[in-house]
């Protein structure tokens, strides 16, 4: 391993103060008392895994499954998923009574066409399963070395692996499942570890093994090897781990930085030894995982109720019918001698039993009237979708040239469910970043310096450039004022950015190292008039870090292991300024000076004394060196928060100028660090020290607190040196995505397994948060001081804590103010308790963003469906690692991101995207239109089919309710499967309200679909009032016109099958019709399917008549000899047209005229073309198109702009204004 050597002698535990203590004999003899008891029953014989193979401590295996079903549970769950659909279980029913003699359809037609329906969702349902199957069948087949005796190790599969086993992973493998710690190649037993499978963090853990364990580093070691693990039960905490270590007649505390979880990583560790504590589903993240959801979307369940109503009009016109022909038996049957004769046998028409004729004529009508719940309604759904989902997936504009991905619509259930969302839950780290930190700027001795602009930046100064055009009419009312007063344009610009015209020329050769300002680059330092805080700036850079330095042999140069990608990134730069770390030792660090003061490179040496490491509550590091001179230094870095709270009087030179640059680099979205330093003389330093190495080694659960205040102690009277500014990188196109999103009315909130400060900082870059915003940070952090808090204490704080700040919400007087709510891993296992979780939630929705901190996979789901149940909206969630795989199963919809956390994501995601910023496309395009387009064609499947299904009723009334149908058998089994299906698919596929461009051009629209104007009741029943009166009018319009009327030559009326013929015809003209008036985008293949569909029943009416009598019946010849010549056939099918769609031709000419949508006038505009005569009313009807927001760069600029105009009127009337000063969150 490169380096090895170097690292092999370094013993990181004796640098760590707080996170990586040892524990000392004495420790382990006082703290090794375990909790009894529920929770806490694990038992664990090391290398002894036969033990656990028999009850008591039989514990389950490592096979994992991630799958829907099983070979025994696919047909009985799949069966429950299909009929849990209403109309699915009607027509389970009819197929059954098919099979009698009561049916007016053959067996074969009902039963059919329900399990072809059934057949193909259950198909598919079974691909995806497989899928899964075959992913979760690689992991449990991947291999790892596993101990078998006599210090022999081999090679098994992890479901093989069992509690108690030792196994040896190498480096870059994945750890098969939780495991302690035993040694590792360093001297030490630390190893680095890889978690963004975890908690989506890149940057490395160390982990670091019990001494004790550490003789324990061959594999011949393990021959005699027996220990005794008591820890407790398996849990979903993965930050947390109690339990100890019995091994040779002594016990050992264990804590989590002994434990390596499945699916983390092992890093930059040629290997390591572990013994098996969780296997299979007790491992942690498992344990984290949730099952795979069926879900349906909300259309979908919408519409079973609408199949309630219409299986209850069914039911309420079936019993009508029995009824009157209960009656008719009773009463009529007995004259009427023409019917068939009395037999007593038969008991379908029984004068002296009605009641039980009656009973069996429901059944008969409940079958015949089947059309009003029409089958082919899930099959014409499913195909749509499926055509849709094609479209997703061949999107270009969602094609991701770096990775070769497209777009992918996993399941097709839920398309019209991406035009409904309301709230967007999304991991940070590789889903909103790159996770890549480059450093860009930084101000030394009240010097800013770095040239280069942040992405946050350019588009802000975009932004700002487009609104200045769109609101030309304000600046022109403005600039008089301007000239008028004597400003000069710097003193009125709107803190924008100039940016260079060619980007591309400036894109960062070194990964890391975006600065860009000569005064620094080359040595040219050296010729600044504070030269000497320069050198001291680098200096704290390249010393102040627990990095380690590996020698890249192909560039020559040296890469670092760092615990985070700032301090990495630091390095880089003092690398570039000429300040290379090289070498590190147990008690030293040696950095190479380019530019020494005689010209010539040097390695200089310090002495490390103490580290005093960096954590959440502590917000800064510091390190203790001694230079080669013997001086001894106190280097700090750390929030601008605390070290400015630390300085010293004479420390404060460069505050005010730094604070400036702070604020300037915190509203650019840059993660900002404060840094100082102070000399110490060797009695301070003394003195100090031993106070230190006495908390060091005090025993008790106050040693935490006692080590902070001696820390704090030497801490203080800091000179301040200046700061830094990196930028993390976001993924491309993520502020304008976000932005777009926020226009569109959807909210955001960001659950990362990143400490606080990393995700404000993350906020600031995508513009989630904002200067000026107003931040609530609940938090546990203060409340750990005190050891002897409760829970219930600890509860009630919190609980303080959002009782407050909704108060203080409620109170907010200013419509403009903006509310951030940031809240912790630990606060939030208190808030989303049932007392608690409401008035988190109400609070939540109140604030203008969310951003859920150190949360754990587990709590990412549980937020998901507080979100998801609370506010019984529609809600997303997006992610790219196993740590996100439990919320995209929660949410509504789950999209994954295919990116470099592997697979896990996308293989439990309904959706898959290779960038975030596809999400943009993918919901205000495709999600806009799919809504749309199921929603119209549910509303006119029902439409169409009670048009047709209520004619057959009023026929019955007509004829006695004698079970007669007016049609043909073979009209009505061609209706919905070729003369009306095709048109109603070209709808769900093809209809587009407004183009591709106009959607994202006009994001309002898309509250549409969350609104849900084109599927509410009131629509719904519309149109189902619209198909009663269809069938009204083209029932008695026929049987007015046809009634007494001549229509044979002979001067005889129509017969039956005349006026049946001549109805059905009515219905598919007004039917096709009607779609053809839904539609607002045609095609050829439109019109083709909608006029091919009516050519279709006249070919088809023409190709009935002409086979025999004995197979056409009535039907024989009847288009040729009795339709076509009569002229009233074709006006009867003209009048009857256009009455059925004059009623919805008016409303919609009224809607447009006196209440037109928002897609209406923008329709208009481009059918006038004034989008392109009149660009300024284009640009207006787009700022009118955006949701009032308080995210995204919009809502930045607007911020901006209420500032200049806030500063000019200050100006304007002679006062001195100071601009609005704003406290900038800067952290590591």
């Amino acid at each position: 391993m490169a380096n090895g050597r170097i690292r092999a002698r370094i013993r990181r535990s004796h640098l760590y103060t707080f996170s990586c203590l040892r524990p000392n004999v004495q420790e382990s003899e006082e703290g090794s008392s375990l909790p009894e008891g529920p929770g806490f029953s694990r038992v664990v014989h090391c290398n002894q895994p036969v033990v656990h193979r028999k009850r008591p401590l039989k514990y389950p295996n490592n096979h994992i499954s991630t799958t829907k079903y099983n070979a025994l549970t696919f047909l009985p769950k799949a069966l429950f998923e299909q009929f849990r659909r209403a109309a699915n279980i009607y027509f389970l029913l009819a197929a059954m009574l098919s099979l009698t003699s009561i049916s007016p359809f053959s067996a074969v037609s009902m039963i059919a066409p329900l399990s072809i329906v059934v057949g193909l969702t259950m198909a598919k349902e079974a691909v995806e399963d497989w899928n899964r199957f075959i992913q979760d069948r690689k992991v449990n087949h991947r291999k790892v070395n596993v101990h078998k005796e006599g210090g022999v190790f081999s090679y098994k599969a992890w479901q093989d692996v069992r509690v108690g086993d030792v196994v040896k992973v190498e480096k870059d493998q994945f750890f098969p499942a939780d495991l302690l710690l035993l040694s590792s190649s360093y001297d030490d037993g630390i190893c680095y570890v890889e978690t963004m499978n975890l908690d989506g963090e890149t940057n490395l853990k160390v982990k670091r093994s019990l001494e004790v364990t550490l003789p324990l580093d061959d594999d011949a070691t393990f021959k005699d090897f027996t220990g005794l693990i008591k820890c407790e039960d398996p849990n979903p905490n993965l930050y947390t781990f109690v339990g100890n270590l019995e091994y040779d007649r002594q016990i050992y505390p264990l804590d989590p930085s002994q434990i390596l979880l499945r699916d983390s990583k092992l890093r930059n560790t040629a290997y390591v030894y572990g013994v098996v504590i969780f296997t299979g589903h007790d491992t942690k993240v498992m344990q984290n995982a949730t099952e795979s959801p069926s879900k349906r979307s909300t259309v979908e369940r919408k519409m079973d109720s609408i199949i309630y109503i219409l299986f209850s009009v069914l039911v309420l016109i079936s019993v009508i019918s029995s009824v009157g022909f209960a009656v008719k038996t009773r009463y009529a049957m007995p004259h009427q001698w023409y019917l068939q004769p009395y037999d007593p046998s038969n008991t379908l028409y029984n004068p002296k039993k009605p009641a039980l004729s009656g009973l069996f004529h429901l059944v008969t009508a409940l079958i015949l009237y089947g059309y009003l719940i029409p089958i082919s309604l899930y099959v014409s759904i499913e195909f749509v979708k499926f055509l849709q989902a094609k479209f997703i997936n061949r999107d270009k504009d969602m094609y991701d040239e770096e990775s070769g991905t497209f777009a992918e619509a996993r399941t097709s259930n839920l398309n019209e469910e991406l035009g409904m969302v309301d709230t967007i839950l999304s991991d940070k780290t590789g889903t909103l970043t790159c996770n890549q930190m480059d450093f860009l700027k930084c101000s030394i001795a009240g010097t800013a310096y770095g040239t280069r602009t942040s992405e946050v930046e350019i588009a802000a100064a975009k932004q700002i450039a487009m609104d200045l055009e769109e609101q030309n009419s304000d600046v022109s009312g403005i600039q008089p004022m301007e000239n008028h007063s004597g400003l000069g344009a710097s003193e009125i610009e709107l803190e924008t950015v100039i940016t260079s015209k060619d980007e591309k020329a400036h894109k960062p050769a070194i990964k890391g190292f975006s600065f860009e300002d000569n005064r620094l680059m080359d040595g040219k330092w050296l010729q600044e008039p504070n030269s000497e805080q320069i050198l001291l700036f680098f200096r704290i850079l390249s010393v102040c870090h627990t990095a380690v330095p590996e020698f890249n042999e192909v560039t020559g140069a040296f890469t670092y292991e760092a615990e985070s990608p700032d301090e990495a990134a630091f390095l880089v730069a003092a690398r570039e300024f000429g300040f290379e770390f090289c070498k590190r030792t147990q008690s030293s660090v040696v950095v190479r000076e380019k530019y020494s003061s005689w010209g010539q490179p040097v390695e200089r040496e310090y002495k490390i004394l103490n580290l005093l490491d960096f954590t959440s509550k502590r917000k800064r590091m510091s390190v203790i060196v001694r230079d080669e001179d013997g001086q001894i230094l106190l280097l700090c870095k750390g929030a601008d928060s605390i070290i400015f709270d630390r300085l010293s009087k004479n420390g404060k030179g460069y505050l005010d100028a730094t604070t400036k640059h702070l604020n300037e680099y915190g509203d650019a979205g840059l993660r900002t660090l404060a840094l100082a330093y102070k000399k110490l003389e060797e009695s301070e330093y003394s003195a100090w020290n031993n106070e230190f190495q006495k908390a060091k080694s005090s025993i008790g659960g106050d040693r935490e607190g006692m080590l902070e205040r001696v820390s704090d102690m030497m801490e203080k009277d800091l000179i301040l040196v200046g700061a830094t500014a990196v930028e993390d990188k976001l993924q491309p196109g993520v502020p304008q995505c976000i932005d777009k999103l926020a226009q569109a009315g959807l909210k955001l909130w960001v659950l990362t397994g990143d400490k606080m400060e990393t995700a404000i900082n993350i906020g600031f870059a995508c513009s989630l948060l904002r200067q000026g915003m107003k931040q609530i940070c609940i938090s546990t952090t203060n409340l750990e001081e005190s050891a002897q808090d409760s829970k219930e204490a600890i509860k009630e704080n919190i609980l303080m804590q959002i009782t407050n700040a909704s108060q203080m919400v409620k109170l907010e007087k200013d419509p403009n103010a903006a509310f951030a709510l940031i809240i912790d891993g630990k606060s939030l296992t208190y808030a989303l308790e049932n007392d608690m979780k409401q008035q988190f939630l109400n609070l939540a929705v109140d604030c203008a963003s969310v951003i859920c901190c150190r949360v754990s996979p587990k709590q990412k789901a549980l937020v998901t469906r507080l979100v998801k149940e609370g506010t019984e909206k529609t809600t997303l969630a997006i992610g790219d690692g196993a740590n996100d795989v439990g919320m995209i199963q929660e949410a509504d919809i789950g999209v994954g991101i295919s990116g470099a956390e592997g697979m896990q994501a996308v293989m439990a995601s309904d959706f898959s995207i290779a960038q975030f910023r596809f999400l943009e496309k993918l919901l205000l395009v495709h999600g806009h239109w799919c809504y749309k387009r199921i929603a119209q064609m549910i509303c006119y499947f029902f439409y169409k089919n009670i048009a047709f299904g209520l004619t057959l009723f009023y026929f019955e009334a007509f004829a006695g309710f004698s079970g007669q149908s007016i049609y043909d058998d073979w009209y009505s089994l061609s209706f919905n499967v070729i003369l009306t299906s095709l048109p109603v698919i070209s709808l769900g596929v093809f209809e587009q309200d407004v183009s591709s461009d106009v959607c994202l051009e006009f994001p309002a629209l898309y509250q549409q679909g969350p609104k849900n104007l084109f599927f509410d009741w009131l629509r719904i029943f519309g149109w189902m009032g619209n198909g009663v009166y269809t069938s009204i009018v083209i029932f008695f319009l026929n049987i007015i016109i046809f009634c007494d009327q001549a229509f044979r030559a002979g001067g005889q009326t129509a017969d039956m099958s005349v006026v049946g013929t001549v109805m059905f015809t009515s219905v598919i003209w007004a039917v096709n019709c009607q779609i053809a008036l839904t539609m607002s985008h045609f095609t050829w293949i439109q019109h083709a399917l909608i006029w091919g569909s009516i050519a279709m029943w006249y070919l088809f009416l023409f190709l009935y008549g002409s086979f025999s009598p004995t197979i056409s019946g009535d039907a024989y010849q009847l288009l040729v000899q009795s339709l076509a010549p009569a002229p009233i056939f074709w006006a009867t099918t003209l009048l009857v047209t256009l009455a059925c769609t004059m009623p919805y031709f008016a409303h919609i000419s009224f809607q447009r005229y006196l209440r037109p949508l928002d897609h209406h006038i923008i329709q208009e505009i481009k059918y006038y073309k004034k989008d392109v005569e009149d660009e300024f009313m284009w640009s207006r009807e787009m700022s009118k198109a955006r949701q009032k927001t308080k995210i995204g760069f919009t809502a930045r600029v607007e911020a901006k702009m209420r500032q200049l105009k806030a500063r000019l009127q200050k100006k304007q009337s002679g006062t001195s204004y100071q601009g609005p000063t704003f406290r900038t969150y800067v952290h590591e």
